[in-house]
């Protein structure tokens, strides 16, 4: 099976159920890491992975890990992390700077 390749002018995705068994998730390939890539990709359950000298390959894996905060615990040894101040966790602070910072650091800036 094949999957598709995206065309980095145009920014779509084919739908996440086209996905391939094996591997869990390849879904296709090509396209941008640019802000407007990653949050439409991100919106759909859609991620990247990328090496420096191939193509982007774009992920929707199932079963997807959903947090819901009603039901999330926080186990012994990531209560002793976070205590040791070492992360700063926060949820919906500044997405577009995220996506545009993830995108620098993976070029090298």
């Amino acid at each position: 099976m094949h999957i598709p390749w995206l065309d980095s002018d145009t920014v779509s995705f084919p739908p996440s159920n086209q996905a391939l068994a094996e591997p869990n998730g390849l879904l296709a390939a090509g396209g941008g890491l640019s802000v407007e890539w990653l949050t439409t990709a991100y919106r759909q359950g859609i991620f990247p992975w990328y090496e420096t000298g191939q193509p982007i390959l774009w992920w929707s894996p199932d079963p997807r890990l959903i947090l819901t905060p009603d039901t999330f615990r926080v186990s012994r040894s990531l209560n002793k992390l976070l205590k040791k101040h070492e992360y700063r966790v926060s949820f919906d602070a500044n997405f577009p700077k995220v996506v545009h910072r993830c995108g620098e650091i993976g070029r090298g800036e």
